[in-house]
């Protein structure tokens, strides 16, 4: 028992040393195993909607735009503006998997992003933005890049060539619209200074409805505009276009929660209650000016209702979604019916009219609806009027670069191959004297 005993004492000293240091090793592991524990992990169900999601938003485009696009031209113009919407698909597509995600979401500066992911460099299948892939990621935001120099073409339809569209459309998206995303979702200063958009107000909207303003006064008006009958050749592609555009719509707001969660669902709800909103107010208003209520008001309603909740989706009541959409519906019949006509420009498919105005709309009264229980930020009717203060600043900074840039690229291209067809070409239509195409 003695020896037994010395044994013992004589081991303590080094049990107590061994004791300690794995003490110190667990304590140590504490800290690598909260991080962990924080570290983004892949989720199945994020995953599965965001795929779904941005497929959505691809078919915003192709088809929805292209038919809502399609139906309002003259038939002899048909083939040539969904040309348009298809190539700028593939073209952008292509930019963007270049240099375009990495200039909008590369570290960078404060105004533009870097070439550290050029053609996807370092972005693998294991790659996670959040809790999706990052080439997922990549994808979604692609789609947005997509359709916004794609409404611009409503804006200067029957008139442009196509290969001064396909330069400029490139050309913007370099120099508008990744700037303005990098600013707004890529780290930039917008982003930084506290400037609301949850889904593409400014990114998107303004810009593409200011960049089409541009565009039309530029190109100047239509051969015949004023004189001869320009009605739409078909409203029934258009009405199946805005149809596509508005279920499309969820992917674009819902979708831009990046999880598939409480935030996703208001978003969606929102969406939908802005858009039958503003299309109820729309028609209304042309019921009482104009005697009866039309197809293409009712539809166009609704897109400018789906375009004013777009900044505003992720941080708005469905109360404040309803008042955004009849406001909206107002302000873009205004923009489209009255102001077009009193100012004198030819913006064909009412780009601006809808988008612009929308937008402009949608991004400022995000900072009155915003609700803390909704998107964690509040706006004027919570107290915080400063919100509305930076929202107008987000919306100048966009109008101005915008505008400016836009008008600079276009008198460029004018100079060194000129934009607009011939008077002869205009005249027997740009799907013959474009693509050699036509139909019966």
């Amino acid at each position: 028992m003695m020896s037994i005993s010395k044994r013992l004492m004589s081991s303590l000293p080094r049990l107590s040393t061994v004791a300690g240091g794995a003490a110190a090793g667990l304590l140590a592991a504490v800290p690598a195993f909260a991080e962990d524990a924080a570290a983004p992990t892949l989720n199945s169900g994020d995953t599965a909607w965001m795929i779904v999601a941005t497929a959505f938003v691809l078919m915003m485009t192709i088809p929805g735009l292209a038919l809502f696009y399609g139906g309002m031209v003259r038939k002899k113009n048909v083939l040539a503006i969904m040309a348009q919407s298809f190539a700028i698909c593939c073209f952008v597509s292509v930019l963007w998997m270049i240099v375009g995600y990495s200039l909008t979401f590369g570290t960078g500066n404060a105004f533009i992003g870097d070439f550290s992911k050029a053609f996807l460099s370092g972005i693998g299948i294991n790659a996670l933005s959040g809790t999706i892939p990052e080439v997922l990621f990549l994808s979604f935001q692609m789609t947005f890049a997509v359709i916004t120099p794609a409404l611009i073409t409503g804006a200067f339809a029957d008139r442009m060539k196509f290969s001064a569209m396909l330069i400029f459309s490139l050309v913007w998206v370099l120099v508008v619209y990744i700037p303005v995303a990098h600013w707004v979702w890529g780290g930039g200063f917008l982003m930084n200074e506290g400037v609301l958009d949850f889904a593409g107000g400014t990114v998107v909207h303004i810009n593409a409805g200011v960049a089409g303003l541009v565009a039309a006064i530029v190109l100047g008006k239509r051969k015949g505009y004023g004189t001869e009958n320009m009605a739409p050749h078909n409203l029934t592609l258009s009405v199946v276009g805005a149809a596509l555009l508005w279920v499309g719509w969820f992917g674009f707001n819902a979708g831009s929660a990046l999880t598939a969660g409480g935030l996703a669902a208001m978003a969606l709800l929102v969406t939908h209650i802005a858009a039958s909103a503003a299309a109820v107010s729309w028609t209304l208003v042309e019921w009482i000016f104009r005697g009866k209520p039309s197809v293409l008001g009712i539809i166009s309603g609704a897109v400018g209702g789906l375009v004013a909740i777009t900044p505003a989706a992720g941080f708005v009541t469905p109360t404040g979604a309803l008042i955004i959409g009849l406001l909206a519906g107002v302000a873009c019949f205004w923009g489209a019916v009255w102001l077009k006509h009193k100012l004198g420009y030819d913006d064909s498919l009412d780009a601006f009219g809808v988008h612009g105005i929308g937008g402009l709309v949608g991004a400022v009264l995000t900072g009155v609806f915003a609700a803390e229980a909704i998107g964690g930020k509040t706006g004027l009717l919570e107290g915080n009027a400063g919100q509305v203060v930076t929202q107008v600043y987000g919306v100048v900074a966009t109008v101005v670069w915008c505008a400016v840039a836009t008008f600079i690229i276009l008198k460029v291209l004018d100079m060194i191959m000129g934009i607009r067809v011939s008077p002869e070409q205009e005249t027997e239509g740009l799907d013959l004297a474009e693509h050699g195409e036509t139909i019966h």
